[in-house]
């Protein structure tokens, strides 16, 4: 490949990630799929168009979830007729209708049609894996599969094992990741079981890539989530890779930075980068406050 051929592509990968991005996030795996790292930079390698099965819809979800939504929609009603009673309501109604704005307007930014934001930050995982497809990758809390089947989609030589608790809190199961893997054409390679991440279900080192998008954080039975990042790592094998996506700015769980990178690299990670996840160019304004993404970040390296 010529030096001119990688420059063009490579500026074509970060127009999708985020960088000078111009059109859907979705249109990315038809072009490109993620290689290896090497002296020069990122290289990336042309792959087909995904094939889809016909008659199924996919469900990956949204960040923001409803009731967010309409309970404070709700409350601002309930306090716009308490108004008329008791004026000073006016200054409740004002605040829950705000809340009710800006949820509202996030899950329509996170969503397909209002600028797909959700899966461009899903994507910026994938962007930093250094990775060359062949093996095993594991998907650390795969919810309703989207990461896992990008996965499937960029390596076509690899298989993928999704896991995840699935509880009642999130609009997630292990029959959504089926049904969206069959939709997608991938469900040949890919599988999912239900397991906690505090407690992964394989031998060290079962591996050559493991990653994970925000979910470390929502690990119930783990009190330090360092713990979490640390049984993450122990069943990729030595040489294997790791993206992890997660709050990782939030320094009462994670602690600082700087701190928490030298933690691992005690381990014995080499290699390990950290990348501001809400510095991305695509992300709006809004959407960087501390309680949506502003805190997220990703960690990256080689063991």
């Amino acid at each position: 490949m010529s030096p001119q051929r990688t420059k063009e592509e490579k500026k074509r990968w970060q127009d999708y990630a985020g960088e000078r991005l111009t059109g859907s996030a979705r249109a990315a795996p038809r072009a490109f799929r993620a290689g290896s790292r090497s002296a020069g930079g990122l290289r990336f390698i042309p792959i087909r168009e995904a094939p889809r099965l016909q008659g199924g819809e996919l469900h990956y979800g949204n960040w923001v979830p409803m009731k967010l939504i309409y309970i404070p929609g709700l409350l601002s009603l309930l306090s716009l007729a308490a108004a008329f009673f008791f004026l000073p309501a006016l200054a409740a109604f004002c605040l829950f209708f705000l809340v009710f704005l800006y949820f509202l307007y996030a899950r329509r930014a996170f969503s397909p049609r209002g600028g797909d934001v959700q899966d461009k930050i899903l994507g910026l995982v994938l962007s930093h894996l250094d990775w060359n497809g062949e093996g095993q990758a594991l998907d650390i809390g795969c919810g309703n599969g989207p990461l896992a089947i990008k996965l499937a989609h960029q390596y076509p030589e690899a298989r993928i094992v999704g896991i995840d608790y699935w509880g009642a809190r999130w609009d997630y199961s292990k029959a959504v990741c089926e049904r969206n893997a069959r939709i997608e054409g991938v469900e040949d390679r890919l599988s999912f079981e239900k397991a906690s991440a505090s407690r992964l279900p394989f031998e060290d080192g079962s591996f050559g890539v493991a990653v994970s998008n925000l979910v470390f954080h929502e690990v119930a039975d783990a009190r330090d989530k360092r713990e979490v990042i640390r049984e993450a790592l122990r069943v990729v094998k030595k040489g294997g890779h790791f993206v992890f996506q997660d709050l990782f700015l939030l320094k009462s769980m994670y602690g600082d930075p700087d701190e928490l990178m030298a933690t691992i690299r005690s381990w014995g990670i080499k290699g390990a980068e950290f990348v501001r996840t809400s510095e991305s160019a695509f992300i709006p304004f809004w959407l960087k406050l501390p309680f949506m993404v502003g805190r997220i970040a990703i960690i990256a390296g080689e063991k």
